[in-house]
């Protein structure tokens, strides 16, 4: 966690007026209403972040520094990560929004981590922990699933089909 908010910290120090950047974006109302610190392993700079990737100078290293903080290890999201989701589909569907290319890539990113373990997969559930322990992805699958329509016209604009299809079968489009 220290070192989720050290790298904001570090964001911030080299990008000041990124904590402004996008205030009033319509993508992100209701973002600060979030007790993001509430969440295990969420850093509070989570707004500062959102907002910052409608920043062109610093929408790229805001992007890069948001990718590392929804994880917690390399098997699993936070729990933060089904509240931030419809704040990034918003995000990444507006064409204004200079990082939208990698919050594409994020969004793959969490519909992978958001795929359902089988109970049976003995070595699945070693490494990633059975779906009961991670209510996360069942609520990250909803997340998708309500902004289906986004999710299908974000689909359609990556290059690769096996992207495509995890994100389509996160929101239940497969």
């Amino acid at each position: 966690m220290a070192a989720k908010e050290a790298a904001i910290d570090r964001f911030l120090d080299e990008y000041p007026r990124a904590i402004d950047a996008g205030r009033g974006h319509p993508a992100l109302q209701g973002c600060e209403d979030v007790r993001w610190s509430e969440f295990p392993e969420c850093p509070a700079g989570i707004p500062v972040l959102l907002r910052a990737l409608l920043d062109r100078e610093a929408a790229s290293e805001a992007e890069r520094v948001l990718t590392n903080s929804p994880h917690n290890g390399i098997t699993a999201i936070n729990a933060a990560v089904p509240t931030a989701l419809p704040f990034l589909l918003r995000l990444a569907n507006d064409p204004q929004v200079p990082a939208r290319s990698g919050l594409r890539d994020l969004l793959v990113t969490i519909a992978g981590f958001s795929e359902s373990i089988d109970a049976d997969d003995e070595v699945s559930v070693f490494w990633f922990g059975g779906d009961s322990e991670h209510p996360e992805r069942e609520q990250c699958r909803a997340v998708f699933a309500g902004h289906a329509g986004v999710v299908a016209m974000l689909a359609e604009e990556l290059a690769s089909p096996a992207q495509q299809a995890v994100l389509r079968k996160a929101a239940g489009l497969l």
